[in-house]
């Protein structure tokens, strides 16, 4: 099975600890509620300031976020990967 490029989120509902992943390759890293709920509150942001928003509170390591980057720039454009990402955080997830 073939690696996704870029970034994805994953919801994995109300039995789990964390209610979403995301995946960077093949790195999984799980974001915490309230991490969630602050980068909902923050969809409206245009791509770019929402991505460094979205750095900040996800790439808690210097390692982490050179991951988060590259996966990005191997992927191609930044703009869909975060409209992806946006459109995730708006749709309720159980």
């Amino acid at each position: 099975m073939a690696e996704k490029k870029g970034l994805r989120l994953e919801a994995r509902g109300e039995g789990s600890y964390y209610k979403a992943i995301l995946h960077v390759g093949s790195t999984l890293i799980p974001i915490s509620d309230d991490i969630l709920e602050e980068l909902r509150g923050q969809t409206g942001l245009n791509p770019e300031p929402f991505f460094k928003l979205f750095l900040d509170k996800v790439g808690y390591s210097s390692y982490l976020t050179e991951q988060i980057r590259q996966a990005v720039q191997e992927a191609g454009d930044l703009t869909p990967q975060i409209q992806a990402i946006q459109q995730f955080l708006k749709q309720p997830h159980e």
